[in-house]
């Protein structure tokens, strides 16, 4: 059941940041870019759960009638594909595959739970980026709405509510009690023509939603496919609520993985771990498995938490991650707001990435470089595999009430190359605002003034050295790009 107690707090935030950002809902829909062309809003077949004997009393175990459901509706992903209906009620049930050609559909006053019994979660293998499940050797339990090798896949309704019930698990992993990793609230792997949209998502036993190996075979970059990349996201998560507590374990919002092609905007996140994690597999994992997270777009992304980062790289990035826009971004009462996780012994490389136009409020670290995160899978890992961390663009950030405007540590022997700072405007509270080690770079229009290994200015002669999107892909998002906050 929803904890209405524990959630107050966090839809009292809720009001008060739609209250202060004003119409929400006309503005996400007129300046709405995630654009995808094989998923159908119209199936030609659809079928009400209930249909297969499910019963909404929250008590009732449904596994089996979704099962059957889906499977049913399986007959019809040649003709056009087919809608699961999930009517008002409380839906309790443990995990279950989705396929192709499917929408399943969720009632304003519909809420599917998690059961709360780990046997109706299946142990699956571990990733084999990853080499075994995250927080415990071997295998891990199967998210509870999860598909693989899927294509042209909408979850969605009409904000109706996916609840996790993760208290459980969160006990479990704080006593040390789990056998295997816990699942996640939402998994797909391998697939493409992905719409998660239009709903809220409750207290995820691990994270929430996480796109894995989702890409296609192309090798353009953003700035090779420019706006046609925008006609052609491969996932989309868009106008979707996520919360749990703010202390609950690992809790991360949306976590795009060895992926290509991933579009995220118009949300809002409160929880107890990162908001957004761009990720792509652990230390020789990630290594020897070689996909990479790349052609990233998030845009208008609302939320805070205690204990992570509003938009996070990593800390598994040994895959790589490359040409990521994040825009118009809002943190409050948070941890941190921009951070890149990495390590001795990751590999991989962070390059090309682009963030601007964020306002941040009640923050402790603005920008934070860590390359200290050490848990690795094993122990054959190759310590001397070291990232490379290089154009790192931030543009545009205002904050009040900020402790440090930024944490920015390399490794040494392996300098972070060319970061780029430019204007930026942070109200600190400490007295030293910046402390830097084993980065290069440069800045303009930094207040407080920035730390001394990055005070050579960008213009005239090293704009080049800065990762810039062109012109044009960057007129697409908001034309007024300083007035986002009041234009909604």
């Amino acid at each position: 059941m929803i904890n209405f107690e524990n959630l107050s707090f966090q839809l009292v935030d809720v009001l008060l940041v739609l209250a202060f950002c004003g119409h929400i809902a006309w503005t996400v829909k007129a300046s709405s870019q995630c654009k995808q062309a094989l998923s159908r809003e119209i199936r030609p077949h659809s079928v009400a759960i209930t249909e297969f004997g499910a019963v909404g009393d929250g008590v009732t175990l449904n596994t089996k009638a979704f099962q059957n459901a889906i499977f049913y509706l399986n007959s019809f992903s040649d003709k056009g594909g087919a809608k699961l209906f999930v009517p008002a009620g409380r839906w309790l049930t443990g995990s279950f595959d989705l396929i192709s050609h499917l929408t399943l559909w969720l009632d304003k006053d519909a809420v599917i739970l998690g059961s709360d019994n780990p046997d109706d979660w299946p142990v699956v293998d571990p990733l084999p980026s990853y080499g075994r499940g995250v927080e415990l050797p071997g295998g891990r339990h199967r998210s509870l709405i999860y598909g693989r090798n899927l294509t042209d896949v909408i979850i969605t309704g009409d904000n109706g509510t996916i609840d996790g019930q993760g208290s459980v698990w969160w006990n479990w992993f704080k006593r040390k009690t789990l056998d295997y990793t816990r699942p996640h609230l939402v998994e797909l792997m391998n697939s493409t023509g992905v719409v998660i949209s239009n709903l809220t998502f409750l207290n995820s036993p691990f994270w929430t939603i996480h796109p894995v190996y989702c890409r296609t075979f192309m090798s353009e970059s953003i700035l090779s496919i420019k706006l046609r990349f925008l006609m052609n996201s491969h996932v989309i998560v868009q106008n979707v609520t996520i919360l749990a507590p703010l202390d609950s374990p690992n809790t991360d919002g949306i976590n795009p993985d060895s992926s290509n092609g991933v579009c995220i905007e118009d949300c809002y996140i409160s929880t107890g771990d990162d908001l957004i994690a761009i990720k792509s597999g652990w230390d020789e994992y990630g290594i020897s498995f070689a996909r990479p997270s790349t052609n990233i777009i998030i845009r208008r992304l609302i939320g805070h938490n205690r204990n992570g980062s509003g938009i996070a790289i990593g800390s598994e990035m040994s895959g790589g991650v490359s040409e990521v826009y994040a825009e118009n971004l809002y943190f409050f009462d948070s941890s941190t707001a921009i951070t890149i996780k990495t390590a001795r012994g990751r590999g991989g490389y962070v390059r090309n990435i682009y963030i601007l136009n964020v306002t941040l409020v009640g923050v402790d670290t603005a920008i934070r470089f860590d390359s200290t995160f050490s848990p690795h899978p094993d122990d054959f890992y190759d310590p001397n595999a070291l990232p490379v961390i290089e154009r790192i663009t931030i543009k545009d950030v205002v904050g009040n009430n900020i402790k440090v405007a930024g944490l920015l540590k390399g490794i040494e022997g392996d300098t972070f190359h060319h970061v780029c700072l430019l204007n930026i405007a942070l109200t600190v509270t400490s007295g030293s605002p910046w402390n830097c080690s084993y980065i290069q770079g440069y800045s303009a229009m930094v207040s407080p003034e920035t730390c001394e290994p990055l005070k050579e200015s960008i213009y005239p002669n090293h704009s080049s050295d800065c990762y810039h999107l062109s012109n044009h892909l960057r007129s697409s998002g908001n034309q007024n790009e300083g007035s986002w906050l009041h234009s909604w």
